[in-house]
């Protein structure tokens, strides 16, 4: 029985009248994924990079996800043909991939997600979830438009070729991470830093120009507002460890006396 594939990130950011507010996906559980794949968001960040997730979680959390009308997008470990084509075999039908800092390193992300003779991806459609194996007709001539290639610029040399990086053929749309950006800058920590929040803003100008959604990770909601005004088609607004912490912190500090809280956290 032929059977078709969800709408690609490339697609949702397109058809929307609106920026999409989604959230990461980095405690590696496929419950609490797809308790967040419920929450009415619009798209679901399955980290690989700064998490527990291996190949197997991630599968299973796809899985969980497909049940739910959210956008999963997977962020590889790197920017790896090798690991990007395993990550789309499971089924992965957008991908972020990070730290991409010059068009070179653009041009490499998007030949590792097609095949030949455009790209360098092995075919391997007939063993796997991707083609849910051979029952998606025709995924090997249309697999580009099944997937889709977010590039994650998060260094003071990709905010410097942010023009290029954006205008890269197969590059559907741009993320900025002001964390490792503000480190890069030498500026550690400081994410919401006057010269921080210029140079993520200067990656809007660029990749707008170029005809490409920019999207940026930002957990603060008045920084996200302020990045929404900017000009971002899509942010990233929190994260389910995140999320977990600062509630937990909350039930301390509701229910726990002070001098007992403090005495625990020095343990």
């Amino acid at each position: 029985m032929p059977l078709r594939l969800d709408p690609s990130f490339r697609e949702r950011l397109a058809a929307s009248a609106r920026p999409l507010i989604g959230m990461w996906a980095c405690s590696g559980s496929p419950l609490v994924t797809e308790v967040a794949a419920g929450s009415g968001l619009d798209w679901l960040l399955i980290d690989m990079e700064h998490s527990a997730n291996t190949l197997e979680s991630t599968l299973v959390q796809l899985q969980v996800v497909a049940a739910y009308p959210i956008t999963p997008v997977v962020r590889v470990p790197s920017n790896d043909a090798v690991a990007i084509k395993q990550v789309l075999d499971l089924g992965a039908q957008n991908i972020i991939v990070p730290m991409v800092s010059s068009a070179d390193e653009a041009r490499a992300a998007v030949a590792a997600i097609r095949y030949p003779p455009e790209g360098v991806r092995g075919v391997g459609s007939a063993l796997a979830r991707s083609a849910r194996w051979n029952r998606v007709d025709g995924y090997l001539r249309d697999s580009a438009a099944h997937t889709s290639l977010t590039v994650q610029i998060e260094t003071a040399a990709g905010v410097a070729a942010a023009s290029e990086i954006a205008a890269v053929d197969g590059v559907d749309a741009v993320f900025v991470g002001p964390s490792d950006l503000s480190a890069s800058m030498g500026l550690l920590g400081q994410q919401t830093h006057p010269d921080v929040v210029a140079a993520v803003e200067s990656v809007f100008v660029a990749a707008t120009a170029a005809g490409k959604p920019v999207g940026v990770n930002a957990f603060d909601p008045a920084v996200a507002d302020d990045y929404i005004v900017s000009g971002a088609a899509f942010v990233a607004v929190g994260a389910d460890v995140a999320l977990l912490a600062r509630a937990s912190e909350a039930l301390t500090a509701r229910f726990v006396p002070a001098s007992e809280g403090s005495d625990r956290a020095s343990y």
